[in-house]
């Protein structure tokens, strides 16, 4: 059983909560662990986090006790390799379409035999060698180390039984993206979206599959329904950008409320004259 396996277990049927860094920020990680997040996706698609920092990150959050999850761009060689020595609990690659892409991750992040990841023993992943056996070592990790590959397109949607199939990767569903391939583009909560999302999961779980997932609070509800077993509820761009927006909207109505307060007393003055 793999960490995110064995964490999902010991959660009593309800979802694991996750938060997303989308930038370097150490404090946001403690942050969150202090709140009680479960799992930190550190991103490595969009954003732009180094490896380097990657691995501090993962450093970091091992001491809260957090998961952590690296989303790496794609599959090639030197992107899956370097996210698995860093450490993480959990790789995720996008825009998984086909069985050769899930082949090339499981290639790069596992050793022989299930894989070919490279024999490379002073990683942070093998305790920089400081393990009894160096093999031995390797081959838990092939057990522990979770693989996850989004589903988030109309040609992944239709080849969904093909890649829920496949042995050792779980299900990354991106419904932004899956809402814009399918035409709807921030419609995540249309009927067509939602119905094709509760295909996913449906197929997902009929093979055994743990499913996970990001989205905002007005899908919250919907994704907990469908079971989802990891849900990444906030990121630290909109927790931000929310607490900057919250912080401005009751100053300006103090303000408001200062003004319209200074008004009513001047023409109380007046009055009295």
């Amino acid at each position: 059983m793999n960490r995110l396996h064995h964490a999902i277990s010991l959660a009593n049927g309800k979802p694991l909560l996750g938060a997303a860094l989308y930038f370097y920020d150490p404090i946001f990680l403690e942050i969150a662990a202090h709140m009680g997040f479960k799992v930190i996706w550190i991103e490595m698609e969009h954003a732009a986090i180094t490896f380097a920092e990657a691995a501090d990150l993962c450093r970091m959050a091992s001491g809260t006790g957090m998961m952590t999850m690296i989303r790496i761009p794609d599959a090639r060689r030197e992107s899956v390799l370097k996210a698995a020595e860093c450490g993480p609990d959990i790789i995720d690659i996008p825009m998984v379409e086909t069985p050769e892409d899930v082949a090339e991750l499981v290639k790069y992040a596992k050793f022989q035999p299930q894989g070919s990841r490279g024999f490379y023993s002073v990683s942070r992943a093998l305790h920089y060698g400081i393990v009894d056996s160096v093999p031995a070592q390797q081959q838990m990790l092939n057990r522990e180390l979770s693989l996850l590959i989004q589903i988030e397109s109309e040609t992944a949607l239709n080849r969904i039984e093909e890649l829920a199939a496949i042995p050792g990767v779980d299900i990354f569903i991106g419904p932004a993206d899956l809402a814009a391939s399918l035409g709807l583009p921030g419609q995540t909560s249309h009927p067509t979206i939602l119905a094709a999302i509760e295909k996913i999961v449906r197929v997902a779980k009929h093979h055994g599959k743990k499913t996970v997932t990001a989205c905002g609070p007005a899908d919250f509800i919907h994704w907990t329904r469908l079971g989802i077993d990891l849900l990444f509820c906030a990121n630290d761009v909109t927790c931000l950008k929310t607490g900057a927006q919250v912080a401005l909207a009751a100053a300006k109505e103090a303000i408001t409320q200062a003004e319209t307060e200074s008004l009513s007393a001047t023409a109380a003055t007046g009055a009295a004259h």
